[in-house]
């Protein structure tokens, strides 16, 4: 089995360049937006367990931030799960992450994210 540790260096700016996008989306008020880049963020750091469970942190915070019982309620299990799902190899693969998908399942990859993580997730 082999186990996940660290995010690969190549997808590292991807991943942070999601997850500022979604903080300037949010600081305008573009709620939708900053949601979106959040979800696209964990698809990229679903596979590694501090990337994966900093992500769902940002969701509860957003969940919290905008009053959806049903986001932060869905995000705790994630919190508790995801990271542990993550060092072990077992996350379903293109999930974004939301309480409003299952989380254990897959999801087709956007074709932009796919070809990243082809390229860099095995470095």
């Amino acid at each position: 089995m082999k186990l996940h540790w660290s995010m690969p260096s190549g997808i590292r700016p991807y991943y942070r360049a999601e997850l500022a996008a979604s903080e300037q989306a949010e600081s305008a008020g573009e709620l939708q937006e900053a949601w979106h880049h959040l979800e696209r963020a964990h698809i990229l750091g679903q596979r590694w367990p501090l990337e994966h469970n900093a992500v769902h942190w940002r969701m509860l915070k957003f969940g919290i931030r905008i009053k959806n019982a049903k986001e932060i309620m869905g995000q705790l299990p994630r919190l508790l799960f995801g990271g542990v799902k993550s060092f072990v190899g077992t996350v379903p693969i293109g999930n974004t992450g939301g309480a409003d998908v299952a989380a254990l399942k897959p999801m087709e990859l956007p074709h932009d994210l796919a070809l990243l993580l082809e390229r860099y997730a095995h470095d």
